[in-house]
C-alpha cells in the first residue's frame, strides 16, 4: 500500500512511542485553554483508526472527517481500509461508512467537504475499480450510500489522488493526484495531475505536471478563487538544483492553474531558510482578501534543525500576488527545539484578525507535536504540546475554527486506544 511521497517522511512517527497518558489542560498565550477529547479512535470492524485529515463541521455543530484505516478490517489484510465518521455536538460518534477496497476504494487520503443537501465528497489514496492502487473520487449520501464517482486508471488520468477537493456552483469537483499524468515523467510513474471530475461522474485532466523546473507531485488539495483559478502545492519539482531527500530533484513549488488550463509556477523552495517540502495532505494553501497566499512547508529554513534525513525543521510561508516569498517563522533547532514543534505537514486557517494556525507533527514538550498561533507580524503568540497517552499526539492534519474561537482537529495516534483522536480546543 502506498500513502504517497512524504508517507517516508510519516513513519519516523508512525513507530513513535506514546509518552504520557495524561487529559491536560495548557497554556496559549498566556490565557488558560482546555483541551477535550471528543472521541479515542478504537480501531476495528465498528470503528476507524489514524485520523490523518482534518475536519469540517455543519450548522448544527457536527464534525465529519476520515480516518485512513480501520472499519472493514477484512480489507488490507486486516488493517482496515479507513472510514467516513461524524462527531456530534454531544461527541458521539458514529461510522458513516467503512471503505472495502475494490470498488468503493480504500484509505481516504483528504479532508471530505459537504454540500447543502449534505452528501459529502471525498477521495481515497486506493482501491477503486480494476486498480487496487489508484483511487477514486467518492460521494457519500446523508443515508450513508457511497456512490463512485470516478475511478483513477493509473495513466494519463492520474493516480493516487489525494487531498481535500473543492466544489464549484455547477456541482463539478476538482482535486490532485500525485502520481500519473504525463507517461515521460519519473521513469513512467507521472509527476501527477490537476483534474476535474464533473457532476456525472466524467474525467477531465486540466493539467499533468511535469519535471523541474515545473512543479512536481502534488501531496495536497487545491484552492479556487473566485474568478476560477486554482492554487497549490507540490511537495517535489521546482528548483532542480534543490535534491530533495527523497531522492527527486527540486524542494517543492507553489502552483496556479487558471481556467483555460495554463499553470504558472508562483514560487520554487531552494532547501535554504524559505523552506523545502511544502505540507501533504488536506489543503496546502489559504489566501486572503487581498489575494496572498500562506502554506507551510516540512523542511528547511533554520538549517541547525535536523530531524531524521530532513534539514531545517520547517517554515510557514507567505507569497504575495507579485511571487515574492516571506519566510513568516522558521521552526528552531538548537535550544528551542521541543518547545514549539518541528515539521508542520498541513495547512493553515486565518482567522480575521489575521492569526494564522496550524499543527506540527514532531516534538513540542513531550516529542508528540504542537499546535500554534502566528500573528501577523509573524510572531508565534502561543503554542500547545500534545503530550501522547489518552490526550492524543502527532497531529498530521490541519485545523479547524468555530465562530466562538473553539479549534478543532485529529490526531493520528495515542488517546484511550492508542489510534488516534479528535479534539477540541476552547479558548
Amino acid at each position: 500500500m502506498k500513502l504517497a511521497w512524504s508517507s517516508l517522511l510519516r513513519t519516523r512517527f508512525d513507530a513513535a512511542c506514546l509518552a504520557l497518558s495524561l487529559v491536560v489542560a495548557s497554556i496559549l498565550s498566556a490565557h488558560a485553554q482546555t483541551i477535550t477529547i471528543l472521541h479515542s479512535f478504537a480501531y476495528g470492524t465498528a470503528d476507524g483508526g489514524t485520523p490523518r485529515t482534518g475536519l469540517i463541521q455543519d450548522a448544527a455543530g457536527n464534525l465529519y472527517g476520515t480516518t485512513s484505516f480501520g472499519g472493514d478490517t477484512t480489507c488490507d489484510s486486516g488493517t482496515g481500509c479507513g472510514t467516513v465518521f461524524k462527531i456530534d455536538s454531544l461527541g458521539n460518534e458514529t461510522v458513516l461508512y467503512s471503505f472495502h477496497g475494490s470498488p468503493d476504494g480504500a484509505w481516504p487520503a483528504g479532508n471530505v467537504i459537504r454540500d447543502a443537501a449534505g452528501n459529502l465528497y471525498g477521495v481515497t489514496n486506493g482501491g477503486g475499480e480494476g486498480c487496487s492502487q489508484c483511487g477514486t473520487v467518492f460521494k457519500l449520501s446523508p443515508a450513508g450510500i457511497e456512490t463512485v464517482l470516478y475511478s483513477f486508471k493509473g495513466g494519463t488520468d492520474g493516480y493516487q489522488p489525494i487531498g481535500g477537493l473543492v466544489r464549484d456552483a455547477a456541482g463539478n469537483l476538482y482535486g490532485v493526484t500525485t502520481a500519473g499524468g504525463s507517461p515521460k515523467c519519473y521513469f513512467d510513474f507521472g509527476c501527477g495531475t490537476i483534474f476535474k471530475v464533473d457532476s456525472s461522474g466524467n474525467e477531465t485532466v486540466l493539467y499533468a505536471f511535469a519535471e523541474p523546473p515545473d512543479a512536481s507531485n502534488p501531496e495536497a488539495g487545491l484552492i479556487r478563487d473566485d474568478d476560477g483559478n486554482l492554487y497549490g502545492t507540490t511537495f517535489v519539482g521546482g528548483d532542480a538544483s534543490c535534491n530533495s531527500p527523497y531522492g527527486s530533484e527540486g524542494c517543492g513549488a507553489v502552483f496556479e492553474l487558471n481556467p483555460s488550463g495554463v499553470e504558472s509556477v508562483l514560487y520554487r523552495f531552494t532547501g535554504e531558510a524559505d523552506g523545502a517540502l511544502p505540507g501533504s495532505g488536506g489543503y496546502g494553501l489559504t489566501r486572503d482578501a487581498t489575494g496572498n497566499l500562506y502554506g507551510t512547508t516540512s523542511a528547511g529554513g533554520d538549517l541547525s534543525c535536523i530531524v531524521g534525513i530532513l534539514t531545517g525543521c520547517g517554515t510557514v510561508f507567505k507569497i504575495d500576488p507579485s511571487g515574492v516569498e516571506t519566510t513568516l517563522y522558521a521552526f528552531a533547532g538548537g535550544g528551542n527545539r521541543g518547545k514549539y514543534g518541528a515539521i508542520p505537514n498541513a495547512g493553515l486557517i486565518l482567522d480575521p484578525a489575521g492569526n494564522l494556525y496550524g499543527t506540527a507533527e514532531a516534538d513540542g514538550a513531550f516529542d508528540e507535536g504542537t499546535m500554534f498561533r502566528l500573528d501577523q507580524s509573524g510572531n508565534l503568540t502561543g503554542h500547545y504540546s500534545f503530550t501522547g497517552g489518552t490526550s492524543g499526539g502527532l497531529p498530521l492534519a490541519g485545523l479547524l475554527r468555530d465562530g466562538q474561537g473553539n479549534l478543532y482537529g485529529t490526531t493520528q495516534d495515542g488517546g484511550t486506544y492508542a489510534y488516534g483522536t479528535v479534539f477540541k480546543l476552547t479558548p
